[in-house]
């Protein structure tokens, strides 16, 4: 595994741990439902507000801010009035699937009634079929 650094004096707040500066950037209850709805293929900011854990607005705003200056999410401008944008993974934030895969098997093994993977898995298929409909239409 290679390992990226974009930073030649890392200036981190706690130690040089790598779990701990993960948590840093993902370590609040909302970043990663961020990034599951976005793997899932939801784009827009009213599609990852309307999940089931209804993030609040202000809180969706801070957190999409951070995953941008971190480079784990790209938008792209879609609309002018309203200013509207698509959000999505970059490479940076598909790498996380791994991370997202071991916590939903923990999930599943010691918290009873969570969705199991192939529940997630089709949800994530429908998902993305009923989006493809959407824009052949």
């Amino acid at each position: 595994m290679e390992r990226v650094n974009n930073n030649n004096s890392p200036n981190f707040k706690r130690s040089a741990c790598a779990i701990a500066n993960m948590l840093e950037i993902l370590g609040d209850k909302w970043t990663l439902l961020v990034i599951r709805d976005l793997y899932f293929g939801k784009t827009k900011y009213s599609e990852l507000q309307d999940s089931p854990e209804k993030i609040p607005s202000n809180i969706l705003a801070q957190r999409l801010k951070c995953l941008l200056s971190q480079k784990i999410i790209q938008k792209q401008h879609y609309q002018t009035r309203p200013v509207r944008y698509d959000y999505s993974l970059t490479q940076k934030g598909l790498d996380l699937t791994d991370v997202m895969q071991a916590m939903l098997v923990w999930g599943n093994k010691y918290i009873a009634g969570t969705y199991s993977q192939e529940q997630v898995s089709a949800q994530r298929d429908c998902i993305q079929r009923a989006k493809r409909d959407i824009k052949n239409r």
